[in-house]
């Protein structure tokens, strides 16, 4: 008896097949508007924990804030 040596073949979809511009577009467009979103909400946050959360996380990572 042999054993199967790769993964299954989907017919319908292969890793090769190239994606159009938009398809590739449109989830790095919304990433970065998340990630926008997420830092200026942080950053601007009426809450000094969120601010002070975000502001520590810049120094951790040695990025200048000042």
């Amino acid at each position: 008896m042999t054993q199967p040596t790769g993964l299954p073949h989907n017919a319908g979809h292969s890793a090769a097949t190239p994606r159009s511009g938009a398809a590739v577009l449109r989830p790095l467009l919304a990433a970065a508007v998340l990630g926008v979103v997420v830092l200026y909400g942080v950053a601007f946050a009426a809450s000094p924990m969120a601010h002070n959360a975000a502001h520590d996380v810049r120094h951790i990572t040695v990025k200048p804030c000042h």
